[in-house]
């Protein structure tokens, strides 16, 4: 068995601009904890890792323009600049990757009891294989030794978390990262994956939304532990938010990371009192659900409530709702998502979305009349 049939996902690194800023959202308004910070910023750069059960967060800021996170934030703005990906062998595991094609990026070192190595994955954004030896901490990183019991309050206390307890939302695991490419690049990135990490290029789907249209395709490792689904615009169509996304990112990137939770309705309540602010629907929308489909769970009243959104396959359903951007370049945003047996990833809310815009449309145009 390769190291490469058994990966995870490990943690998300987001290079970021102003990291109390960028703490203070994920624990007061996302309610995950900090759990490790960088010894010490002899070097210019700072990191604090923040999560709640699967769901680790490396935000890492540096002041020296040389360093790899500050010409990241340079380029993109705050964004998702590498993915680890956790593995029994990360030496094997980069070897492997190596002799297949993928470009290194950092040979396989060992410190704090952890054993790293980077590759390439697509755009500016890499992944990091990671191993810990025997005895170490889950959560533990090279120079991010975790803290004790209480950190997390202490780090609230002494931040931008600061105040009342906020109700905690039960975001467990990265469901999925939904990544942007440049036109031409899909076929090739699904090669990429294929090819150097192994990974089964599980659903593919055309979406047309009026006048625009993308391609889009989902690649998987064998365990289902790490998806990604990998976007590209039809530039024979209209420019849409592929487009968009490209030209501010400055190219290819992680548009969006989403969250997996146990209850949708109770946790996207939870969200929006700690102040995250989401995409609303139109209420159009929620009249046709019942033409559409048969809810599994919750209420059509619970849903439109909170702006969630339903769709289903052919093995079941799915909630999800997205976050509005608070990206100074409206780029990067999160999901929140609960499966309930389905496999995919909402592309018929694309379709249900566009009919209810255009039945909210005549409704209006009628009312003027």
């Amino acid at each position: 068995m390769s190291a490469l049939d058994i990966l995870g996902v490990d943690h998300v690194e987001l290079a970021i601009a102003d990291l109390d800023l960028a703490t203070g959202l994920f624990v007061d308004q996302y309610g995950l904890e900090v759990y490790a910070r960088s010894a010490d910023a002899s070097d210019g750069v700072r990191a604090v890792a923040v999560g709640r059960q699967g769901v680790r967060l490396v935000l890492t800021a540096a002041g020296d323009a040389d360093h790899p996170a500050a010409a990241f934030v340079e380029r993109h703005g705050d964004g998702v600049s590498a993915i680890g990906l956790s593995t029994p062998d990360a030496a094997a595991a980069f070897a492997e990757a190596v002799r297949r094609g993928a470009r290194p990026v950092a040979e396989p070192t060992t410190r704090d009891g952890v054993v790293t190595a980077s590759i390439t994955g697509f755009g500016d954004v890499v992944h990091t294989f990671v191993q810990r030896l025997p005895g170490v901490d889950a959560r533990a990183l090279p120079g991010l030794p975790v803290a004790g019991p209480g950190a997390a309050e202490e780090a609230a206390a002494e931040g931008p978390a600061a105040g009342e307890p906020r109700p905690t939302a039960g975001l467990h695991t990265v469901d999925h990262f939904a990544v942007c490419l440049e036109a031409g690049q899909l076929v090739p990135t699904v090669e990429f994956y294929k090819t150097v990490l192994d990974f089964d290029m599980v659903f593919t789907e055309r979406i047309v939304v009026g006048k625009q249209a993308m391609d889009s395709m989902v690649v998987q490792n064998r365990s289902g532990s790490v998806t990604l689904t990998l976007i590209e615009p039809d530039l024979s169509r209209e420019p849409g938010q592929i487009d968009q996304f490209i030209k501010d990112h400055g190219g290819a990137g992680v548009q969006h990371i989403a969250f997996a939770t146990e209850d949708i309705v109770r946790d996207v309540a939870r969200l929006g009192a700690n102040g995250v602010a989401f995409l609303r629907t139109p209420g159009a929308y929620y009249d046709l659900v019942p033409e559409r489909l048969a809810l599994l769970r919750h209420s059509v009243d619970g849903l439109r409530e909170l702006n969630i959104l339903v769709d289903q396959d052919q093995d079941g359903q799915l909630l999800q709702i997205f976050t509005r951007s608070v990206h100074p370049r409206g780029t990067l945003f999160f999901e929140v998502i609960e499966r309930l047996g389905a496999r995919t990833f909402g592309s018929g809310n694309i379709k249900a979305l566009y009919t209810a815009v255009e039945l909210e449309q005549s409704r209006t145009d009628e009312a003027a009349r």
